[in-house]
């Protein structure tokens, strides 16, 4: 009999849905990503001669990554100082590394409503204390002065955002970050920042990594969602030095580096940038167009805020939220939906929004349309059915 005792946690929602349902031959407008790229198209929008791949020498590297990644990541995002770049297993890692090494129990620490799962599991897993920065305190570019004063006090560890906000596409205007920046900064606060869609914006420019005036701020970013590329496995961070250098025992002891020919391949891609988010992000705008004019032929059905950034949103279904439905009836909604019409949307229980669900806009075209008319159908069906779950 075996002596094995693992510990027994529920994974992320999110994830746990992608393992169950993500095939294919089905229309996927859950994703907060634009379309990837395959590798042929890389090496030519890039200009990678296979000569270069053939001369890699697939060596160790170095754990805070290659001198050119880093380089690179550097001169698009940190002006220049490579020794503020920490090149990771996508930004999953980062985040991993750099809140296991930041946070200590007793924190105080902000966390975004409904951000990203991994961002908020390790304040917690590190027995800080957590208070949550309400999602309707972002409104037209800015965080309410009030909500950030009384959330973000002096003694408040660090506060975690993630702009534009997956999955509802809120993000802050250029004066919205300057008053987040200067608030933390006077307050002794470590900003940490999620970039990962910072890249494709629809109401205000792209905005600048945050720099808080002593320069106690952390962010991340990756090559999955604005540059096509979630399969090279590809983030990083931008803190401190000595934060970084703090994170190396615990990746000595996991990862230790990326492979050179990946490194390669991403500082490649970083030093093409404006081309390959360019191209996707026009796309994304096509979509976002279509979108808008669906969701006016659906108001009676559905209700949404257009996004500000990013390629994803968050619409509400108006049944399961008159009904005051329970949050398996919208995980129910979307499983029927993805048998009934191969149409696949991440319900809100991955977001804490029980009667929504993330709505993708970032893919191809054709398929986009496809999903949303199998979305229609689905909705204009489900409308005559009561629905089920009662309130929680």
């Amino acid at each position: 009999m075996s002596n094995l005792r693992p510990r027994r946690e529920d994974p992320p929602v999110l994830e746990e849905w992608y393992r169950r349902h993500l095939g294919p031959d089905i229309h996927d407008i859950s994703s907060s990503g634009v379309r990837p790229y395959t590798f042929a198209e890389i090496r030519g929008l890039c200009r990678i001669p296979v000569e270069d791949l053939d001369e890699v020498l697939m060596d160790d590297s170095v754990s805070q990554g290659g001198a050119g990644i880093r380089q690179a990541i550097a001169d698009r995002y940190a002006g220049g100082d490579a020794d503020r770049v920490l090149v990771t297993h996508g930004s999953s890692e980062a985040i991993a590394l750099t809140l296991s090494t930041l946070l200590h129990p007793g924190d105080r620490v902000v966390v975004q409503e409904g951000i990203y799962h991994s961002l908020g599991h390790y304040p917690r897993a590190a027995g800080c204390e957590v208070a949550e920065l309400p999602a309707a305190a972002v409104r037209h570019g800015e965080i309410d002065h009030e909500v950030l004063e009384h959330l973000v006090t002096p003694g408040t560890a660090a506060m975690i955002v993630n702009f534009p906000h997956n999955p509802t596409g809120v993000t802050l205007s250029p004066q919205g970050l300057k008053a987040l920046t200067e608030h933390t900064a006077a307050t002794g606060t470590v900003l940490v920042w999620d970039a990962a869609t910072a890249e494709i914006t629809h109401r205000w420019q792209v905005l600048p990594g945050p720099r808080a005036a002593d320069g106690n701020t952390v962010s991340y970013g990756t090559f999955s969602k604005t540059f096509g590329l979630p399969g090279l496995r590809v983030g990083w961070a931008i803190a401190p030095p000595e934060l970084l250098t703090a994170t190396f025992p615990l990746r000595d002891r996991t990862t230790l580096f990326l492979s050179p020919l990946v490194e390669l391949v991403a500082e490649q891609a970083m030093r093409n940038a404006d081309v390959l988010i360019g191209a996707r992000a026009a796309e994304a705008r096509r979509n976002l167009a279509y979108l808008t004019d669906w969701m006016a032929d659906h108001q009676d059905l559905v209700r949404w805020t257009a996004p500000e950034g990013g390629v994803c949103a968050l619409p509400v279904f108006r049944e399961l939220e008159r009904a005051a439905a329970g949050p398996e009836a919208v995980e129910r909604f979307c499983l029927e939906l993805l048998t009934r019409h191969r149409t696949l949307l991440v319900p809100g229980t991955a977001f804490g929004a029980p009667h929504g669900a993330r709505l993708g806009f970032g893919g191809p075209e054709a398929g986009f349309q496809a999903g949303l008319a199998g979305l229609s159908a689905f909705l204009r069906r489900h409308r005559a059915r009561p629905a089920r779950g009662g309130a929680r």
